[in-house]
């Protein structure tokens, strides 16, 4: 399976778009902010078409991603001190491949239940 690697052809998800801040781009992915104050919440978006799944990543980009998200939860674990990062890859409503990396406490709202769906998100001001 081949990807388009071009980035200025890529096509961000129109829900990832509206639920997140854009960051920065990496080497593979789109750092996006999730947009709910409740959590330090960090999503990561492979910059490729019709990528669904991490094995849809040939085994260089896996490795990539992989990097991307030790660099990424290294840095919420320094900034943040959590109990614990939750990562994440579901897809079920968002079928475009998106990694969440999520700062949990273990007083957070919703601990120790997911963050998905956990009463209404807060904006940052």
């Amino acid at each position: 399976m081949s990807f388009e690697r071009v980035k200025k052809l890529f096509e961000l998800d129109a829900k990832l778009k509206s639920d997140t801040i854009f960051v920065q781009r990496l080497k593979l992915s789109q750092l996006r902010l999730m947009g709910d104050a409740r959590w330090p919440w960090l999503v990561l978006i492979p910059e490729l078409n019709g990528v669904e799944e991490i094995y849809d990543l040939n085994e260089n980009d896996r490795t990539v991603l992989m990097c991307e998200i030790f660099a990424v939860s290294r840095i919420l674990k320094s900034l943040c001190n959590p109990d614990k990062i939750n990562i994440g890859a579901l897809g079920n409503i968002v079928r475009q491949l998106h990694i969440h990396v999520v700062v949990r406490h273990f007083n957070d709202p919703a601990w120790p239940g997911p963050v998905w769906g956990h009463g209404r998100p807060e904006q940052y001001s």
